[in-house]
């Protein structure tokens, strides 16, 4: 009996050992290079690729890390969910300070300061606006809405209204608003990845979430080549590059007014909205690209520069150094225009081989 039990126990740990070798043997596998990881997250899309060599083990843990980056985002900064602490914060008594995460406190002083750098242009308070225009969870309106309706939502609107306290990590609304961190917090999101992968010691790839961009390195590290990034064509129903960009140790983010719209009486109406005036912009820019170290406030400055147009947006682009690409409509035709500091960062090789014109500031004096 001794014998049986005893070779019973020899053939359980002999398929045990094989069961953790096999285990071993996969996680141990090396990958082919770049590997990417991809999936849905905020409503669209992750894609990162890393040039570096990975495991199967290696890259099993690089995604568990930065999906739950992504996840402590969405549970800061969610509209969506009961349980995030945007929603708290917003349903929190007036005029109380309320002690926030870093990330929030980050996120909301970002936008604060570009609110204020770019005039109100960028406001993360302009929901109810966005609803009014049918952009937002409200049907859309059978007619323009009137200037009464236009007025009273602008009065309830505005970013002053949210009060952020840095050194002591809280903030407070001072009026009834909704503060809704959509138009950065994905670039948030994509910086979050790319410090993670940072902190992992992963030293070349490319995060792309939903067209929010970070690049580190190479994308093929024997060659040295860089990530190359499509810049769109402003077109509707297609995804046509314009521009391909060599993009390394800096992020990108892109706000354009011709995906989502809606016509009345043959008059398109575009949902970027102005928060000063409440009506949906009417310009030729099309298309804006902020390059910048950060993607929250690459992200931030898109939509402030998409908003207010060619002009302002390059006094904007020059008071704050910024390296912007637009695209503007010009009759049929699609015009490439690049501030200042794009030139710097890119080269002027690279303008003329892309047709990119510099972008001159009206006033020639300046």
């Amino acid at each position: 009996m001794k014998s049986d039990h005893r070779l019973v126990s020899v053939g359980s740990l002999m398929l045990l050992a094989t069961v953790i070798l096999a285990g071993c043997s996969e996680n141990d596998r090396p990958l082919d290079t770049p590997v990417r990881f991809e999936g849905g997250i905020f409503g669209s899309f992750y894609q990162v690729t890393v040039a570096d060599p990975l495991t199967q083990g290696e890259a099993n843990t690089l995604e568990e890390g930065f999906l739950a980056e992504l996840e402590s985002v969405d549970q800061a900064m969610s509209t969506y969910r009961d349980d995030a602490e945007l929603i708290a914060f917003n349903e929190a008594p007036l005029n109380e300070w309320q002690p926030l995460s870093n990330e929030l406190i980050e996120v909301l002083a970002i936008s604060r300061s570009v609110s204020e750098a770019s005039h109100g242009a960028f406001d993360i308070t302009i929901g109810s606006l966005v609803n009014l225009w049918s952009f937002g969870p409200e049907a859309r309106p059978e007619n323009i809405p009137s200037e009464a309706e236009l007025n009273e939502r602008l009065a309830t609107i505005g970013y002053d209204a949210v009060e952020v306290d840095v050194e002591r990590m809280q903030a407070r609304r001072t009026r009834d608003v909704f503060a809704d961190l959509s138009g950065v917090a994905k670039g948030h999101g994509a910086d979050r990845v790319a410090a993670y992968l940072d902190q992992q010691g992963i030293e070349n790839y490319l995060v792309n979430l939903g067209g929010d961009i970070v690049a580190r390195g190479h994308r093929d590290t024997e060659e040295q080549s860089p990530w190359r990034i499509g810049i769109e064509v402003p077109e509707d129903g297609q995804q046509t590059a314009q521009h391909i960009l060599p993009l390394s140790e800096i992020s990108v983010a892109t706000s354009g007014d011709y995906r989502n719209y809606f016509e009345v009486d043959g008059e398109r109406f575009s949902h970027t909205i102005d928060p000063r005036t409440g009506w949906p912009v009417k310009h030729q820019l099309a298309s804006v690209s902020v390059f910048h170290p950060s993607n929250a406030w690459a992200d931030a400055w898109a939509t402030a520069i998409l908003v207010v147009g060619n002009e302002e947006g390059l006094e904007m682009a020059l008071d704050n150094n910024l390296s912007v690409l637009i695209l503007t409509r010009e009759d049929e035709h699609w015009r490439s225009l690049a501030s200042p500091a794009f030139v710097d960062d890119f080269g002027e090789e690279l303008m003329d081989e892309l047709g990119i014109h510099a972008w001159e500031a009206p006033d020639a004096n300046r």
